[in-house]
């Protein structure tokens, strides 16, 4: 548990900025928040520093086009940064249909996109990035009766609305977000030492690490029992 503008100063004490004990004045509390964020979004689009993905859900009526996603939109969550398998429906019995995820030029290229199916086989996701924070999901084909659809997304780490707010984060962010901050910070103001950079490169390696996907094995037949002298999986065959 940290608190916001306790990080911001250990992040300046790093680049050598601010002594301890040292506090923020007026003008650096509300410039160092917006950088922080800044940085925060920058983070957002790294896969392997998002900390887990998220499964939410939403009732759809029959031939609901296409569905704002954001706060306050018709699926109000926050705006995903991408989707990610599994995505799917679930009807009223409890029956659960996969979702192939799409490119929007894919989507496009769907002459007539209403023929119905009771479930929809596709979804496709803007990233549009409106005013109000919302993007849109479009499925394919319409479901002709009511469903749940369930998309999983990766969990952003997030902005920070005031420098009093605490906050909660996975074991190892919070030095990675003082050091690469720090380093963040003292683009064109500091030179960077090199233990700081270190420090900066081994938490942001030590995350990706840690959220990297692990590979699943594959169970293969043996040579020998395989045609020819190819490997074969037992799961895809030859």
């Amino acid at each position: 548990m940290a608190v916001v503008s306790t990080m911001i100063l250990r992040s300046m004490r790093l680049t050598g900025e601010k002594a301890r004990g040292a506090t923020l004045d007026t003008n650096e509390q509300t410039e160092l928040l917006a950088e922080l964020n800044t940085f925060m979004d920058a983070c957002a689009n790294e896969r392997l520093l998002c900390y887990q993905i998220t499964q939410d859900s939403v009732a759809i009526a029959a031939s609901t086009g296409p569905l704002t996603v954001g706060p306050g939109a018709t699926f109000n969550i926050t705006r995903p940064t991408r989707l990610v398998d599994p995505c799917f429906v679930r009807d009223a019995s409890g029956y659960d249909s996969p979702l192939k995820i799409i490119e929007m030029e894919s989507y496009g290229s769907l002459r007539l996109k209403s023929v119905g199916y009771t479930y929809p086989t596709h979804i496709a996701y803007d990233y549009g990035y409106s005013a109000t924070s919302t993007a849109t999901l479009y499925l394919y084909p319409l479901a002709s009766g009511g469903l749940t659809l369930f998309i999983n997304s990766w969990k952003q780490l997030g902005n920070f609305s005031t420098l009093t707010q605490t906050v909660m984060l996975p074991p190892g962010y919070q030095l990675f977000i003082e050091s690469n901050f720090a380093i963040h910070t003292a683009a064109g103001v500091v030179t960077v030492s090199p233990e700081l950079a270190k420090m900066a490169k081994e938490s942001k390696a030590a995350i990706k690490g840690l959220n990297a996907p692990q590979a699943t094995p594959i169970m293969q037949f043996d040579t020998g029992i395989a045609s020819g002298s190819r490997r074969s999986s037992i799961l895809t065959g030859p």
